[in-house]
């Protein structure tokens, strides 16, 4: 068992100051920040420009997809050479962070990116990259201490990139910059975070630490009501820092794996016409996997019901719908544009997905058949 958590966060409100201190603690001068069209037209990179301006000389890349491509990738790694830039930050949600680990990852190895994919065996291949700073603007993916990201290539898949070298070198964690973030992404976001804790919990891997850190998180988003608090009132700095946190934590937890859950959302966010949220995926899909999963994780959900603030004895999965009603998650694939017939290539994708590693239960063909049937209903 090896421990293996936290980078350097700076984790507060008001964090974001430490941007120039940060840089120069990493040697970086010309830094290529890698951000969103949305955030960019709302003026939240100008935050950063305002910090960075005088002292660095910075490089925009701000067309990051809500998934981020191959293609994205790409482009953001010709900006990157083409201004002799010396380091990457991501300023956004979780795509924005796994595009800049992707170009800080491909800024210093040669070859193509499919090369370094957890698919396709690559994780021992990535060494040291370029300094690579995170700083989210949404509490879900925990990308800022995670050594993972995902990449949606131009075969069509959406594939893993992991390795301790993709940490970001340092976390700068504000919770303001989410305040006002739209209810919407608040809920698919913190679902996100949620499920990363839970699934984490019920991953075979024995690892009590992570599992304290996922009890925690759902404490958090759950017993606490950060989540429904912050989606009610997106002004709420307790709720939006309790939610960043819980976030980071989904993270740190998730370091002894995920689930089917996640193998199926992978598959369905590989669709690029679709553009499916990651979170809101999570948060549909999550009861059909814990009504599947019931049997073969011993007394762990219970652990997770007291988390929850709730008798041992609920229905998680009920309870889990009740949860994405009041915070207006769809309620199934289908209002979410998925249909019958894309199931085959759906299954496809899932049942090679590196988070079956640490399922708790993995599904056979039928079985994959009959839970993407069931969360389309």
């Amino acid at each position: 068992m090896q421990l293996n958590y936290f980078n350097r966060p700076y984790f507060e409100n008001g964090a974001l100051t430490k941007l120039p201190e940060v840089l120069r603690t990493h040697g970086v001068k010309n830094p290529l920040v890698c951000t969103d069209p949305g955030l960019s037209s709302i003026g939240m990179t100008d935050k950063i420009k305002n910090l960075i301006s005088n002292d660095f000389s910075s490089i925009y890349y701000e067309e990051t997809p809500a998934n981020p491509t191959e293609n994205a990738v790409n482009d953001a790694l010709e900006l990157y050479k083409n201004n002799n830039c010396d380091g990457v930050v991501g300023f956004g949600g979780g795509s924005s962070i796994d595009l800049a680990k992707a170009v800080a990852l491909m800024a210093n190895h040669e070859g193509s990116l499919l090369n370094y994919s957890v698919n396709e065996g690559g994780y021992g291949k990535i060494t040291e990259t370029v300094p690579m700073i995170a700083i989210p603007t949404t509490s879900g993916t925990g990308s800022e201490v995670s050594v993972g990201s995902l990449i949606t290539m131009n075969d069509g898949r959406k594939l893993i990139y992991a390795s301790p070298y993709l940490m970001p070198k340092a976390a700068i964690c504000d919770p303001e910059l989410t305040l006002g973030l739209p209810p919407v992404l608040t809920a698919g976001a913190g679902m996100d975070a949620l499920t990363h804790c839970i699934e984490a919990i019920l991953s075979p891997i024995n690892d009590p630490p992570a599992e304290a850190v996922g009890i925690d998180g759902i404490e958090k988003i759950i017993k606490e009501e950060s989540l429904i608090r912050a989606y009610k009132d997106g002004q709420d700095k307790e709720a939006r820092w309790s939610m960043m946190m819980a976030s980071a934590e989904g993270a740190m937890a998730f370091q002894k794996g995920l689930g089917a859950v996640h193998s199926m959302s992978h598959a369905l966010g590989a669709n690029q016409e679709l553009r499916l949220h990651h979170g809101t995926l999570n948060a549909v899909l999550l009861p059909t996997i814990l009504r599947f999963n019931q049997d073969y994780v011993g007394t762990k959900y219970s652990r997770i019901a007291r988390a929850m603030g709730q008798n041992e004895s609920i229905d998680l999965a009920n309870e889990i719908e009740k949860l994405n009603e009041k915070i207006g998650i769809p309620r199934n694939l289908k209002e979410m544009g998925i249909t019958e017939d894309l199931i085959p290539n759906l299954v496809a994708h899932a049942k090679e997905d590196p988070s079956n590693l640490t399922t708790p239960r993995l599904p056979s063909q039928k079985e994959w058949e009959e839970l993407f049937l069931e969360a389309l209903k």
